[in-house]
């Protein structure tokens, strides 16, 4: 088996530990600091994670770190006033550094983040109802070490942490929350089949037609699932 191959399965077992734990009735806290650690674990050239979520009285905290020293790289934003985390979370859908020592969008910051040992940094917004918006926020050690495979990679986990904090405000039931997730696992399955895809990018392709259309992944999922149980009915 290749190296590709091998990084293929491992961050597909890494995406099914994760979609287990949304399935499983599991406190908010504990569903999130799972995510920011298997992104973390999986995703190429990461090294840290965390989750910055604002708050109703306009504050930012930190949710999920994986260890004390992206706590800090966080905090430094938020005192600052700059850094990636802060303009994904309030302005940017994916802001993304790869040399935070002399990037000049956040003078301040960037020299400081490197001097914690902090080379890279992208940030993801994603927003959860109601009304809640935040980032993912993932750090590697070395410059250079974003690319497209951690973008969309980082993208993914960003839609589950949307996922899990949308169920979790809107006090779903896990019946609910199920029927989304096979909703949406029965879409995947249909463009596979119909584009002759694998299922990591059928569901990109769903992501990326939720993201390109703006509606939601779920009301996509149902229409597909929907056009083809019609589909289905004319040909019986």
């Amino acid at each position: 088996m290749t190296e590709q191959a091998d990084l293929h399965l491992e961050i597909a077992g890494a995406m099914a530990e994760v979609a287990a734990s949304l399935q499983a009735p599991m406190e908010l806290e504990e569903t999130l600091t799972v995510i920011t650690r298997v992104a973390a674990e999986t995703i190429p050239g990461i090294v840290e994670a965390s989750i910055s979520i604002t708050t109703k009285e306009g504050r930012i905290e930190t949710l999920a770190p994986t260890g004390p020293r992206v706590t800090r790289a966080d905090h430094l934003q938020y005192e600052l006033g700059e850094g990636p985390c802060l303009d994904a979370a309030l302005e940017e859908p994916v802001v993304a550094v790869n040399d935070l020592a002399n990037d000049p969008r956040w003078p301040d910051f960037g020299p400081k983040a490197a001097a914690l040992g902090f080379g890279s940094q992208v940030a993801f917004q994603f927003r959860a109802a109601p009304h809640v918006r935040g980032a993912l926020n993932l750090y590697a050690q070395e410059p250079d070490s974003i690319d497209q495979d951690s973008i969309h990679l980082g993208s993914m986990f960003a839609g589950q942490i949307a996922v899990a904090m949308g169920w979790a405000r809107q006090d779903r039931t896990l019946t609910e929350a199920l029927a989304t997730r096979n909703t949406i696992g029965q879409a995947v399955g249909i463009v596979m089949e119909r584009y002759q895809l694998d299922s990591d990018r059928a569901f990109s392709f769903l992501t990326r037609l939720s993201q390109t259309s703006n509606t939601k992944l779920n009301v996509i999922a149902a229409a597909l699932v929907e056009q083809a149980n019609e589909a289905s009915k004319h040909q019986q």
